[in-house]
């Protein structure tokens, strides 16, 4: 085995991991970042709670810490939704048993900080990174882009800082590096609501909730500590928008009008509002995510991605399996060659759960109350249930396997394409659940004009 020096920028959960799984190789890693150790500060305001599912799992569990993980984490196993005017009710995921797991970010990424320190990996906070020489892999910080720097020499660097990654904006001026950054429209606030006196939580805790209210919605997702991290996704600009609710009143006629049931648990509405930022939602793709045998992109600095599937920080930590498996099958000696086989099979899927993220929005947001996406949802989760190996939901595909996402994309494409027509059959909502619907789909699943 070589001996690697090798530096690590961003100390975010993509970042510590990776330093985790370098050090396992007994590489010497540091770990650059320009914030201050977040174990020393209070981390809140602009988050949206972490849902963890099988690909992160698996990751955590390869390096030996997703036990120590799990005592972090509240278990999901159905949305619970909110619609105005009707009693709750919740939407199952997966099969039974089968759940996400809600985390904290904060919780998780200084845990995870400690972790790495533990296995021997060295950070520098308050270290900002202003130039990367990439040929040379050389990295140059200091207190001011106009100061004094200081250069280090390493074998290689990691870009892990994420979607606006100073390592990947070098990376940009090189010719034939193809980049894109689209903002989606709508914004995200993070919100709370509190635990019971007795530190209880005021809504079921395995449920990720959602308050659905078309353009925009509210969700809420369970904290060990009886709380709830809360996000508001909303439209910067236009009639039901943030910029819209610039005072007290504003916001609690708002509330008043989509929210009304949630003003009697979130008591510090006013304030969270005022006090926490209105952020932006990006999505962030780019080619190549490697230079020479020198410099790679990891997470989010490579494919920044909408919330809406709850697989951005999922995304992360399967680049990093997938290159640990690289690394193993290969050897250490060819860097060049792994970094080629780390971006050609990262690349398609990272563009697939681009796409999936952004289409789950319209989904979480409108379609979740509406009552044919209900019944739709009905008959594939029962056909399902009876033909397993014929029909896995994307959901399920995405969120409780490791199978491809780009493989679930276009099966996913293709179940639409059945389900559109299994919609149109006259008296659907009476005959759902009978033989001829379900031989209906069979006879689809043949038809292989069906879903080209």
């Amino acid at each position: 085995m070589q001996t690697k020096n090798i530096a690590i920028i961003g100390s975010g959960l993509v970042g510590s991991l990776l330093a985790l799984y370098l050090r396992k190789r007994e590489y010497t890693v540091t770990v650059f970042d320009r914030r201050p150790d977040i174990r020393t500060i209070e981390f809140s305001g602009r988050s949206i709670n972490l849902a963890m599912s099988v690909r992160g799992w698996k990751t955590l569990d390869k390096i030996g810490i997703g036990d120590e993980v799990r005592k972090l984490a509240i278990p999901m196993n159905k949305r619970t939704m909110h619609v105005t005017g009707e009693p709750i009710y919740h939407q199952y995921y997966g099969k039974d048993g089968e759940a996400i797991s809600s985390i904290p970010r904060g919780i998780l990424n200084k845990k995870m900080i400690t972790l790495a320190e533990e296995a021997g990996a060295v950070f520098r906070f308050n270290e900002k990174v202003w130039d990367i020489n990439l040929p040379e892999a050389k990295i140059y910080t200091g207190e001011t882009e106009r100061g004094e720097w200081k250069e280090y020499k390493y074998d290689m660097i990691f870009g892990c800082d994420g979607a606006f990654s100073r390592v990947r904006h070098k990376m940009q001026r090189r010719s034939r590096f193809n980049y894109s950054q689209k903002f989606l429209d709508t914004g995200y606030k993070e919100l709370g609501i509190p635990a019971n006196t007795d530190g209880t939580h005021k809504l079921d805790k395995n449920s990720l909730h959602i308050w659905p209210r078309g353009k925009f919605m509210l969700i809420a997702l369970p904290n060990l500590d009886g709380s709830f991290t809360c996000t508001l996704f909303m439209p910067h600009e236009g009639d039901s928008s943030f910029e819209k609710l610039t005072n007290d009143e504003a916001v609690m006629q708002f509330w008043k009008q989509y929210f009304p049931d949630t003003i009697a648990i979130m008591p510090t509405l006013l304030e969270d509002f005022k006090s926490n930022p209105t952020s932006a939602l990006v999505t962030m793709k780019c080619y190549p995510w490697t230079y020479w045998d020198k410099v790679a992109l990891v997470g989010d600095s490579a494919h920044a991605i909408v919330p809406f599937y709850g697989q951005g920080m999922n995304a992360g930590f399967e680049d990093i399996s997938i290159l640990d498996e690289i690394i193993e099958n290969e050897g250490d000696k060819n860097w060049e060659e792994i970094f080629e086989m780390y971006q050609k099979s990262r690349k398609p899927n990272a563009d697939a759960i681009a796409e999936l993220s952004y289409r789950n929005f319209i989904e979480m947001s409108s379609k979740t109350a509406d009552p044919e996406f209900i019944l739709r949802k009905r008959i594939e989760k029962q056909f399902s249930q009876k033909y397993p190996d014929k029909w896995l939901p994307l959901y399920s595909r995405v969120t409780f396997s490791r199978r491809p996402y780009s493989e679930a994309l276009n099966i996913g494409d293709q179940q639409a394409a059945i389900m559109d027509k299994v919609m149109k059959l006259d008296d659907i909502e009476n005959i759902w659940d009978t033989e001829q619907v379900e031989h209906y789909i069979l006879g689809l699943l043949e038809d292989k004009k069906v879903i080209q």
